[in-house]
């Protein structure tokens, strides 16, 4: 797909996004603690801030348009990420990663996922830019998951993906951890440690995610610069909000309901769109329906915005009156 943004932005941009994420893995690897509330926090802002920075970047150098969809898709992403946090902790708890190590895990399962979201864009900006009518399939599904969200997920514990059965059937695999390493040898033959199952488990079940949070960020932009960076940005931070947010996300109840609002909003979006480009023979003879334009940015970054707020602030209320 043809884009507006200029090349040496894209590889920059790429570029300074790959050496943040190596010297933070770095860190960790060198030095594995569980981060103080005011470390983490300093974290999240600072991984705010590079976010809102690189839009005021979009903003100056290449368009308004670009900047405001890049602003509009990295909200829908954090907001998807912090309810897939929530399994995220589950996995980790369930998998009795140390404490020490979850800094680590999180961030190389985060790595694992960003490969598999660059696979996933790729793949969706192809689709889109060869059937249009895709969008109508994108905004069935979004629609569907937002009725099941709504609905509240499960509470057990997570069962292990397919990836992590077949790994576990097919290499030896102790029983203990050895610190942060992945494998260790014992009586000269190769080990695996259940650290490296629980990295599968945090990729694989990002895979799952990926399947609503790339079609909704198609919702509001077709760049898969954009797509991908807002993906970027939305997990980079997610590590620390871990330590931030701690036991709050189980007393968030109704931040589902939140969720829920945006993904449905954003499918009802990707259906009108679909149906003022439709090329559809079976529908409206192939001409475009036009009696409902799709809403325009800056309406889906409000809408996203107040979703989020009257999410967070009823649950903040609810959990104040329980108290």
């Amino acid at each position: 797909m043809e884009s507006v943004v200029p090349q040496w932005f894209e590889i920059g941009s790429i570029a300074l996004l790959v050496i943040v994420l190596l010297a933070d893995l770095l860190l960790i690897i060198r030095k594995p603690h569980v981060p103080s509330m005011r470390e983490a926090s300093l974290w999240v802002g600072f991984y705010v801030l590079l976010a809102l920075l690189f839009a005021g970047a979009l903003f100056l150098m290449v368009d308004a348009q670009h900047g405001s969809e890049f602003l509009a898709g990295w909200l829908t992403e954090y907001s998807l990420s912090i309810d897939n946090l929530f399994v995220f902790v589950l996995i980790l708890i369930a998998f009795k990663v140390p404490q020490q190590y979850v800094q680590r895990a999180l961030l190389i399962g985060i790595v694992l996922a960003l490969v598999f979201r660059g696979i996933f864009i790729l793949a969706g900006a192809a689709l889109i830019e060869h059937f249009s009518w895709i969008f109508y399939i994108f905004g069935a599904w979004l629609i569907y998951t937002a009725i099941q969200q709504a609905r509240g997920g499960d509470d057990e514990q997570p069962r292990e993906g397919w990836a992590v059965r077949v790994i576990k059937k097919a290499l030896p695999f102790t029983d203990e951890f050895h610190g942060g390493k992945l494998s260790v040898k014992k009586d000269g033959k190769r080990y695996f440690t259940p650290f490296l199952l629980a990295l599968l488990a945090l990729g694989s079940t990002d895979v799952l995610f990926a399947l609503d949070s790339i079609p909704a960020i198609f919702g509001i932009t077709q760049s898969p610069f954009i797509v991908f960076t807002a993906n970027v940005f939305a997990l980079m931070g997610l590590r620390q909000l871990y330590f931030l947010l701690g036991g709050l996300l189980e007393k968030l109840e109704y931040l589902h309901y939140g969720i829920a609002a945006i993904l449905g909003y954003i499918g009802i979006k990707l259906v009108l769109h679909a149906a003022n480009h439709n090329e559809l023979s079976f529908i409206n003879g192939g001409e475009p329906i036009t009696v409902i334009p799709a809403p325009n940015t800056w309406f889906s970054l409000s809408v996203i915005v107040v979703c989020m707020v009257v999410a967070t602030v009823a649950s903040l209320i609810k959990m104040r009156r329980d108290e």
